[in-house]
């Protein structure tokens, strides 16, 4: 064998390794505004002209700019007296703010609170649990307690996962025929995005989203006009509350966050509930049967170590946990995008 020496260096090492610089020059362009002044101004603009209207240095501003060049996120004419820059059509498109795709809130997320917890991830590989404890000086044993642990970290969180469902809602909620089911229960649906996308596709349904009460008044306040009557709200904890009666039960995003203990204590109470003839719409995103991938969905059940109790599962796993639950004729319908759907009818 030839000695290590003699390998070349493998271009898979040079990409995992910048991946970190890459998704920071991504998230800085975001959190500075560039994307948005560019839209905003209707024409390319040059670097000594974004520096000025977003006060940064004119020799940062133009590394970064060039960086986003590099990364198909801007593109670049050259004049005879200067360079100007413009948004490609992604960026465009999922990284203004003001987009019905935008992206930017849970990048936002992304970069000022994930990234903070995954800084721990050999301590949470050592032990086996989340690490808001190091990264945030708050207790670790609630989750939720610690993701919501002040009203702004909590706006982040649910804007974020709002941006999440307005490009992926549709596909998960049209995986199925949903029409037969006309009430509605969203269980921890946040900020309502994907309750709007289910009135939307299923004009005759009603959703009610489940969920904590300051959750709750947060959704009211910034997501969900009063003026949506096919929306409404019931809050409590739906762990140590009671769950009213209804025809489906959405858990989008739901029991990843969790361990199977929690998950059959949560999908017993569902079947329960459940009116005969319904069913539970699971959203989740699945990983392969042998857990070979796909790497998305690995590296999601990585941030489940670093910030939950949970994991991601398999269809077989998920599909296990319904049945204990008594949830029978279980589909699974993969979308080809970041979340897959799983329906169990009582």
């Amino acid at each position: 064998m030839g000695s290590t020496e003699d390998l070349e260096y493998p271009q898979i090492i040079v990409q995992y390794s910048n991946g970190f610089l890459v998704s920071k020059v991504m998230f800085t362009a975001c959190e500075l505004g560039i994307f948005d002044l560019l839209l905003e101004s209707g024409k390319p603009l040059s670097s000594d002209a974004i520096a000025a209207c977003l006060g940064a240095s004119t020799m940062g501003m133009k590394r970064l700019l060039d960086a986003c060049v590099g990364l198909k996120l801007l593109a670049v004419e050259m004049t005879q007296e200067e360079a100007l820059y413009r948004n490609t059509e992604i960026s465009n498109v999922y990284l203004t703010k003001s987009s019905p795709k935008s992206q930017y809130h849970i990048m936002m997320y992304y970069s000022n609170t994930v990234y903070l917890c995954w800084q721990y991830l050999a301590d949470a590989v050592r032990e086996g649990r989340n690490q808001y404890e190091r990264a945030f000086g708050v207790s670790s044993r609630d989750p939720f307690g610690a993701m919501y642990r002040s009203d702004e970290e909590m706006l982040k969180f649910m804007a974020g996962q709002n941006s999440v469902w307005s490009i992926c809602g549709r596909d998960v909620l049209a995986a199925f025929d949903l029409s037969p089911f006309t009430q509605i229960y969203d269980l921890g649906g946040g900020g309502g995005a994907l309750a709007q996308e289910c009135v939307s596709l299923y004009p005759n349904s009603t959703v009610t989203i489940y969920d904590l009460p300051k959750v709750v008044r947060m959704a009211k306040e910034k997501f969900v006009s009063p003026e949506e009557h096919q929306i409404s709200f019931h809050e409590g904890d739906f762990f140590s509350d009671s769950i009213p009666e209804a025809e489906l039960y959405i858990l989008s995003k739901i029991l990843h966050d969790w361990d199977d203990d929690k998950c059959k204590q949560l999908l017993a109470k569902v079947y329960k509930a459940c009116k005969p003839g319904g069913g539970v719409l699971v959203v989740e995103s699945l990983l392969n049967e042998d857990k070979s991938g796909p790497a998305e969905t690995q590296l999601y059940s990585m941030n489940m170590l670093v910030q939950t109790e949970g994991k991601e599962r398999t269809a077989a796993e998920y599909i296990k946990l319904l049945e204990a639950a008594g949830f029978g004729v279980i589909q699974v319908k993969r979308t080809g995008k970041l979340y897959d759907a799983v329906l169990g009818r009582k």
